[in-house]
């Protein structure tokens, strides 16, 4: 269009560049799940074949963006944070948006069929996208704090809900009302002594998310020995740092595991992700 009469319209484009010196923080969100969900008939109150799906689009998308050191996954959201030096399309809000959401999607589509052989698509599922700009360690610390303690809060709700529906031939209706106005405690004793079920003992998966993070490895990376689905709990971390000037070969590589975020463990064991 350049050298045209008609290249005047170029000036109605606004620049949206973010604010330099500032964490990104990108958030993906399932587009009215609950209806898709339904219709693909995932398990409830949940499905470790569509939890594994987000986690591998999640680590896909981290692949192809080096500039992104973290990700946090609950449900049909997950939240990447991208370095404060970032300078991935110039920092431009609708560049990235548009164009990590539209991957993460493409990829969550391409791998459904490892994830759910037997189920079709039916139609074509769909994310929306935001980006928070954070000025310190400590927001991003918050963040992720509130992500993880949204995480275990919506899934002992939805394990209480579910027993009480499943295995107490409640209705759903019914289910809410036995639930409304209790507090976690009371949900731990309703899980336990009507269905004995131990809530802290169910998978870290469901309780506390999905983390991916950069660490380093010994084991020459291979893309075709690692599964997207490789969970390793959080009892058994690698510390990065001890791993600095270990066998030459180390390579970096994105892990997965299912640990606790809201604590100061995790961050001092990888202070790498908060440095500029």
């Amino acid at each position: 269009m350049a050298g045209t009469r008609f290249a005047y319209v170029r000036k109605f484009e606004l620049p949206d560049p973010l604010l330099p010196g500032t964490f990104i923080l990108l958030r993906l969100d399932g587009h009215s799940f609950h209806r898709f969900s339904d219709t693909h008939g995932f398990s409830k109150p949940n499905d470790s074949r569509a939890l594994e799906l987000m986690d591998h689009a999640a680590r896909s998308l981290m692949e192809e963006y080096s500039d992104i050191v973290l990700g946090f996954g609950e449900s049909d959201e997950y939240s990447f944070l991208l370095r404060k030096t970032a300078t991935l399309y110039n920092r431009r809000r609708s560049k990235i948006t548009s164009t990590l959401c539209s991957l993460f999607t493409a990829l969550y589509v391409m791998h459904w069929p490892a994830y759910f052989p037997d189920v079709p698509l039916r139609y074509a599922p769909s994310f929306d996208a935001r980006i928070v700009l954070y000025p310190s360690v400590r927001e991003i610390r918050d963040y992720f704090s509130w992500r993880q303690a949204d995480t275990h809060i919506n899934n002992l709700y939805n394990t209480a809900f579910w027993a009480l529906v499943q295995q107490g031939g409640k209705t759903t209706k019914e289910a809410h009302e036995t639930l409304r106005g209790t507090v976690s405690s009371q949900k731990h004793e309703i899980l336990f002594s009507q269905f004995g079920i131990n809530y802290n003992a169910l998978p870290s998966q469901f309780r506390k998310g999905s983390v991916l993070v950069w660490e380093k490895t010994s084991i020459p990376y291979n893309p075709s020995n690692c599964s997207a689905s490789q969970v390793l709990d959080g009892e058994n971390e690698t510390d990065a740092n001890d791993q600095e000037g270990q066998e030459k070969g180390a390579s970096t590589r994105i892990t997965l595991l299912h640990c606790d975020i809201i604590g100061d463990e995790f961050w001092n064991r990888r202070p790498y992700i908060l440095k500029g």
